[in-house]
């Protein structure tokens, strides 16, 4: 009993530090969602994201860059400062350098990594000369003894931890492929949800389900295999639990991810909420399983991609005959993952709410001690 109760603790610590890393960052995934919406090729004004020499503003020059640096920057820094605070942060982000540089592939997982591991690294340096150091070198000392722990972790994440995660994402893409190619592919979720989430939808969906449903698109004029990644149900479940029964940020910030997610089609504003109770993958798995079903079931699917994955992009690609199947797999798998991700995020309520209050007595202490001085 002891063994699963501390289980079940560290369970819950390991999801609020992940929680800690990724929700003060909501803004920027949801800033980075709405400039994705407005301005890809596909997206909902995309003559204003193209280049000058077209005639437009070129505001596509900044969807790259953001989902590339900015976002996985942020978390790490945001996870070096939980281990230790500012001096984490900056030797975070520099560590987390590294394994950005060294894949071809949006390195959130490798961020989550890094980040902690430099405010770790640098947090046991500091405690080598604690105390020990002369007057007057203390700032010399600490910059430098920073730069050379982040410099130095920036390069072994590119030369060990980079290649790790890329190993990781190729091997979730044939192991996508091998359902597939079974037939058994409403169990394919079970790699392409978790795939989603760690930010491989891309790479997943373009680089093994697209070309597959294009070439029986050209055959039958149709393709389930369109929807797998892009259906938008399990997601806009995930984020209706999080409107309904979520605490704070999460609870606040859900309305908006929620017009992002299902009318702009930015799939990615759903995942940290996935990534700060982990358990919801489950919901997540369950959803796309049964949105897969659903399209095998009643033989339904899109002519071409739908890109970006929101309903009206969705409804757009689907023929004549496919209407009803697909939009009961979108309805369908929303159902599902919101009921499953309701009663995780409901089982963690009390538990949220106890943290929000710790965190706004903190807060109300530190703001009587502000006044004081």
């Amino acid at each position: 009993m002891t063994t699963s109760s501390s289980l079940r603790v560290s369970v819950q610590k390991f999801g609020s530090f992940l929680s800690g890393m990724v929700m003060p960052n909501i803004a920027a995934f949801i800033a980075w969602g709405l400039i994705t919406a407005f301005f890809i090729p596909t997206g909902w004004t995309p003559a204003l994201g193209a280049p000058a020499e077209e005639g437009g503003l070129n505001f596509l020059a900044l969807v790259g860059p953001m989902i590339v640096y900015m976002l996985p920057l942020l978390i790490a820094n945001t996870g070096g400062r939980l281990v230790y605070g500012a001096r984490g942060g900056v030797v975070g982000v520099v560590g987390a350098m590294g394994v950005i540089v060294g894949t071809d592939i949006p390195m959130f997982m490798g961020a989550m990594i890094v980040g902690p591991l430099g405010g770790w690294l640098i947090k046991k340096v500091d405690a080598i000369w604690a105390g020990k150091i002369k007057a007057g070198f203390e700032m010399l000392v600490d910059n430098f003894s920073a730069g050379i722990v982040g410099g130095l972790l920036a390069l072994g994440a590119f030369l060990g931890i980079a290649p790790v995660v890329q190993t990781f994402s190729d091997a979730l893409g044939a192991g996508v492929q091998w359902l597939i190619d079974t037939g058994l592919l409403p169990i394919v979720s079970i790699l392409v949800e978790p795939a989603k989430v760690l930010f491989l939808n891309n790479a997943i969906n373009h680089g093994v389900l697209t070309p597959l449903g294009t070439t029986a698109a050209a055959e039958s004029g149709k393709s389930l295999l369109f929807l797998v990644e892009a259906n938008p149900g399990p997601g806009l479940g995930i984020l209706l639990a999080f409107a309904v029964f979520g605490v704070g940020i999460s609870k606040a910030s859900a309305p908006g991810a929620i017009i992002i997610h299902f009318l702009g089609g930015i799939h990615e504003v759903y995942f940290p909420y996935v990534l700060m109770k982990p358990a919801i993958i489950i919901a997540a798995i369950a959803g796309g399983a049964t949105g897969v079903a659903t399209n095998l079931i009643f033989g339904s699917g899109l002519r071409a991609p739908a890109s970006p994955g929101s309903i009206f992009a969705v409804l757009v690609q689907t023929p004549g005959d496919s209407f009803l199947g697909v939009i009961l797999s979108v309805v369908l798998s929303a159902t599902v993952s919101f009921l499953i991700a309701g009663v995780i995020v409901r089982a963690t309520r009390k538990a949220d709410l106890e943290a929000e209050g710790s965190d706004l007595a903190s807060a109300k202490a530190q703001s009587s001690a502000n006044k004081g001085k």
